[in-house]
């Protein structure tokens, strides 16, 4: 189990105290500055076995913050696959019917299709649409560097380099089984001034997740204005982030058969040094590196047929 190779280092906060909200909607509260300024939103719980995002917003709220200009809205999503959470199992709760970042198309939406994180998705997805910056906080499989998710347009790059952190940088178009929710509507548009990230802070359960996730919760309120600078700096790590790289994603590897196995155990940002060199095999088809020095994103332990089996970058000048 992966309790077994990852042992879980943090507890799941209590969040009760956030269910009623303050916008008609379970688990959304917003703060309104009264003066002009960005709608700003923060989401955790997308996945119910990612507890880091949890644990910061939990902290933001004891903070008793309130932002200097425009709107912040907290937001955790998918709160009963969060309540099914069992560290003895703690895989079997990222999702209740079907994963909620993966819903985000406007016809899966619209459509008849029902299940409970659709459902949920629908609820909130009024809140989203409205918002003009977000920020969802995720994590990982395995323990590996923290990745901010910026999208494949350059506005996402841009807002990536102004938070500052994590260190490497990854742009891509997300994933042939449904849209992610950091990709709906206007975030996806290269010309809407609306902006989203995703943050990958580590592995689930590993300590250093959680630091991750409050340092970039910072780092965002102070760059789109809802905290000063002052704040930031009082609730921010003393030494300055390392200097930040990009991966830009060029190619999805989607699960086609049952029989999919990778070559080796990676566990993310290992390099393919040559190109053709083996990445795994689906099926009897072989993945193959597209050429010299591949750097493998994410590669996942969820075999399953249509799914990301990882994705395929290369670094960026």
């Amino acid at each position: 189990m992966d309790n077994e190779a990852y042992p879980i280092e943090l507890h799941t906060p209590d969040i009760s105290a956030y269910a009623k909200g303050n916008v008609g909607l379970d688990y959304a509260t917003s703060f309104d500055s009264g003066r002009s300024g960005p709608h700003v939103l923060v989401t955790a719980l997308v996945h119910g076995n990612e507890i880091c995002g949890a644990i910061a917003l939990d902290w933001l709220f004891k903070q008793n913050f309130r932002p200097q200009q425009g709107k912040l809205t907290l937001l955790f999503c998918n709160v009963d696959a969060y309540r099914s959470f069992d560290p003895q199992n703690p895989q079997a709760s990222r999702f209740l019917d079907e994963d909620f970042n993966r819903v985000w198309n406007e016809s899966t939406l619209d459509g008849p299709r029902q299940s409970q994180e659709l459902a949920r998705a629908r609820q909130v997805r009024p809140l989203v649409a409205s918002a003009d910056l977000l920020l969802d906080i995720h994590s990982m499989q395995h323990a590996t560097p923290a990745l901010m998710l910026c999208g494949p347009l350059e506005k996402g790059r841009r807002f990536a380099r102004e938070i500052g952190v994590p260190a490497i940088i990854v742009s891509d178009e997300g994933h042939a089984a449904g849209k992610r929710m950091r990709d709906y509507g206007a975030f996806g548009d290269p010309a809407s001034a609306k902006n989203s990230l995703l943050v990958e802070c580590g592995q689930h359960w590993e300590k250093a997740s959680a630091d991750m996730a409050r340092t970039c919760l910072v780092r965002f309120l102070a760059a789109t204005g809802a905290a000063s600078a002052d704040w930031a700096a009082a609730h921010l790590p003393a030494a300055a982030p390392p200097a930040q790289r990009l991966i830009e994603v060029t190619e999805t590897v989607t699960i086609k058969t049952d029989a999919f196995r990778f070559v080796e155990p990676f566990k993310g940002l290992e390099k393919i040094a040559r190109k053709g060199d083996p990445i795994a095999d689906d099926g009897g088809t072989p993945v193959l590196a597209p050429y010299d020095n591949c750097v493998l994103i994410m590669p996942t332990r969820r075999l399953g047929r249509g799914q990301t089996a990882v994705r395929l970058g290369r670094e960026i000048a």
